[in-house]
Formats: C-alpha cells, structure tokens, sequence
C-alpha cells in the first residue's frame, strides 16, 4: 500500500475543484445563474475550449495525486518491522506513462520519433575508434534494422493509435445521443439533431472537439508506446513528459494566484467605494503605492526571501518534492497578494455607483448595518466583475509564470513548467543543428490552453457583463421572421 503524500498545491487544487462542484450546484438551483450560464452553453467556441479545458484540468488533477511507493522488506527484516517508502514522490499521471517510452530517460538530445541520439558519439567498434550517431535506449530499441523497419513500425503505432482515438471518439458519441435521447425522441433522432446542429447546446461542435482530442491524443499515446514523439532534451528526458507535467505547474500558477488576489481586492474594493471619504483615500494610496513598483521587481524582491526562508530551514521538508511545492504555493500567494490593485479598481468604480442606488438607501435609512449591506446587497450585485476578472487574469498568469521561470525566479528547477523549457530552448535554438522541438512542444501546449481559456473567457464576461454582450444578427433576424409568421 503506497503512502499518500499531500502537498499544499494538491490540498488547494482540490478544494478549489470542491468550490466548483458546488458553484454549479448552486448553479443548478438558481434560475438566473442558470440563465446566464446558459448563454455559455449556446456559444460554440467557449463550450468547445471547456472540452480542452477539461483535458487540461484531467492531467492536471492525475498530476496532483502524490505517493510513495512502498518498497519491497528487507531480507533480513523482522515480521513486524515498520513499512519502508521510496524517497522519490510520484503521482497517479506517473504510473500512468510508466509503461511508455516517455518515462525511460535517454544519455542526451534526440530528435522526435528518432532511433538514434542527436549527437555524434566515439565509440570503439571491432577495436577501432569510430565516431557515430548511438542508438537510443528506449527509442525505437525493439527495431533489429532502424533504417528498413522504421518507416513500417511508425505507420503501424500510429494507425492504432488513430483506431483507438476513433473507437473512443465515437463511444463518446453514443454515449451523448443516449444521454439525449430522452429529450429527442428516442437516439436516432437525437443523433439525426446532433449531426445537423439543431439544439440549442452546440452538441456537434462539442462532439467534434472531443473526437479531434480522441484522435490526436490516441495517435501520440500509439507512437509512444516505442518512440519519443516530441524527442528528448539536453538531460535525456522526454520533451512530452515535461509538457503534461508542466500542466500541472500552469493549472496552479492560473488558479492559486486568482484565489489568493480575491480577497483584498473584493474587500479593498467594496470598502472603498463604500465608505468613500478616508477610508477611500488610504485604500487608494495603498494600491497607487503598490502599482507604482515594479512589478517583476517586487515579485523577484519577494520570491528571494522566500527563497532564503526554504533554504534556512531544510529540516521543514521530508521530500525534494515537498521543497519544490512550497516555493510554487508561496509564488503563487506573492502573485496574488502582488496582483490584486486591477480588480480593487474595478469593484471601487461599481460600488461607488452601486451605493447611490435606492435600495441601498434605503437599507441604511432603516439602520441596516455596514457590514450586511456590503454583503448582502453589493457583492452579489458586483460578483460578475470578479467572475470575469478572474477567468480573464487566467491566460495571463499562466504566461507571467513562462516570464518569471525565464527570468530565474519562477518556480523551482526541479519542477517543470513551460518558462523553464521555454528557458532551456533559448540556448538549444542557437546550437547549430538547432535543437527546436523543445520550445515547440511548450508553444503548442501553452497556445491551447491559454487560447482555450481565452474563448471560454470571452464568452464568460458576454454572458455575465450586459454591457459588453453580443447580439449575433443572425438569430435575431431569424427570431424575427419566426415571429412574423406566427402572427396572423
């Protein structure tokens, strides 16, 4: 029985996955949130980002579950001695790839879905020196002929893959018509109204989404199964590894930091527009103060202390693993506590119209108490701006953390994160042969996920902001013409 481990990141992840599951339970038993979100579900590209999305969040929660492995006893050891645990700390998204080639680390570089290294070798072969590519230890070691079987043994994994992606894709798919046939007379139909587009959810889309990612993740999991599909870096270690590994780093640095910037800034704000007079004026001058540093200075000034704090106290952490997350959970809590000035602005600027209206009048006529009224009649009226702020600030803390791993006080560097390889590519870009599959990879994972938040955020602040909604001409003249021959 493995020994579970519970890092400050993984306590918070999952509570933050608890608040979620009951935000749409609340959700679900309020007809305005219900109609707001609603408005979400009919736009096709936010609901297709959630599907990637939650592909995300899936690596991200397998990557959060921590243990250790405990180890076969000692020979020698007494009947009832005391379980001994692995040193090294795993997690569920390990065991997973532990059958896989991207868990079988090479000497060095190595180009994707190659056979050989990278580099060039000596090596003494019938007693003479002879200086060669070498062949790769896990990439392509069951071919006996890597020049006559590659092209063969590729094609083949790949055509699995693409049939298990398939099979999956449309699993998926029968499930969705059965879990609508109710609502549509009965699965044919319900798949016939799929195909063509007629509900109001975008179900085809959604289904599309989901069968592209089927696909495309069925076809790389294929050629892993004997090759390093991305290639491997400097140190050996699959570039693709590093990538799902670093989803976790970007899940964290996006959520946390929200987390940790909603409470000043809903408490400044609220207070502030609220109050007004010098309460206002102190809470404005704190953040002018704040705003006014630099803020990759503040962060680096921050991030070394607490860098000094990790390093002068060693006997506080049992596990590197440990080490390593405590600086991500405080980094994440320095951007937050850093960070919060946008939104106190924002919610400043709502309170203070917000607090002239009648019913907050009216409120404090009849002696209703400062605190009850802010909480009871301002922040559910100001709630939208945080629901968008903090979907919108999303994409962006997850490339400050590619910013500030770049600049050498990001996260520690025993952690992956796409700053870290984006860093590590700077100096492979300017080898001659390039080395580019690493940046790539943290290009293209990094431009899904902040291109899906993205959209869903867009959609987000449409549906909940009446001011920046879209009206999309063509359901209205559509509406209208309903309308018009219905009337008699």
């Amino acid at each position: 029985m493995p020994k579970f481990v519970f890092l400050w990141t993984d306590i918070a992840l999952f509570l933050m996955l608890a608040g979620v599951l009951a935000y749409f339970w609340r959700v679900r038993r309020s007809r305005t949130l219900r109609a707001t979100w609603a408005c979400v579900g009919r736009d096709a590209p936010a609901m297709c980002s959630a599907v990637v999305l939650c592909a995300f969040a899936v690596v991200g929660l397998l990557d959060s579950i921590h243990f250790r492995p405990q180890l076969p006893p000692v020979p020698a050891a007494a009947p009832d001695a005391p379980p001994i645990y692995a040193p090294a700390v795993q997690s569920a998204l390990d065991s997973l790839l532990a059958g896989s080639v991207l868990a079988q680390p090479e000497k060095t570089y190595s180009a994707p879905l190659a056979t050989r290294q990278f580099t060039k070798e000596t090596e003494l072969i019938e007693g003479h020196p002879l200086r060669h590519f070498p062949r790769l230890r896990s990439g392509g070691a069951h071919l006996d002929d890597p020049d006559a079987q590659w092209a063969g043994d590729v094609a083949r994994r790949l055509a699995a893959g693409l049939a298990g992606g398939l099979a999956f894709a449309l699993a998926g798919g029968m499930l969705l018509a059965a879990g609508l046939a109710r609502r549509h007379g009965g699965w044919r139909q319900a798949v016939a109204d799929i195909a063509a587009d007629r509900s109001d959810v975008p179900w085809r889309a959604i289904w599309l989404t989901y069968a592209a990612l089927c696909v495309v993740v069925g076809a790389v999991a294929g050629l892993a199964t004997g090759y390093h599909v991305f290639g491997t870096d400097r140190t050996g270690n699959d570039v693709l590894w590093q990538a799902l590994k670093s989803v976790r780093t970007a899940l964290v640095i996006g959520s946390l930091t929200t987390l940790a910037m909603l409470p000043p800034a809903i408490g400044f704000g609220i207070a502030a527009g609220y109050f007004k007079g010098k309460v206002d004026d102190a809470i404005q001058y704190l953040y002018t103060t704040l705003t006014s540093i630099p803020g990759v200075l503040l962060v680096a000034a921050c991030a070394l202390m607490m860098q000094v704090y990790i390093d002068t106290h060693p006997d506080l952490f049992d596990t590197s693993a440990a080490r390593a997350d405590l600086r991500l959970f405080l980094l994440c809590m320095i951007l937050g506590l850093t960070g919060w000035s946008g939104l106190c602005r924002l919610l400043r600027a709502e309170t203070l119209k917000l607090r002239e209206l009648e019913y907050v009048q009216a409120a404090r006529a009849f002696g209703v108490s400062h605190w009850h009224i802010m909480r009871r009649h301002l922040l559910p009226n100001v709630m939208h701006i945080v629901l968008i702020t903090a979907v919108l600030e999303f994409s962006g803390l997850v490339l400050y953390e590619a910013v500030l791993s770049y600049l050498g006080i990001g996260v520690d560097p025993s952690m992956n994160s796409f700053g870290s390889m984006i860093d590590r590519a700077r100096v492979e870009m300017s080898r001659d042969p390039m080395v580019w599959w690493n940046l790539l990879t943290a290009f293209i994972f990094l431009l899904a996920l902040v291109l899906a938040a993205n959209l869903f955020a867009d959609a987000v602040r449409d549906a909940f902001d009446p001011r920046a909604r879209r009206f999309r001409p063509g359901r209205q003249a559509s509406a209208a013409g309903a309308t018009t021959q219905v009337q008699p």
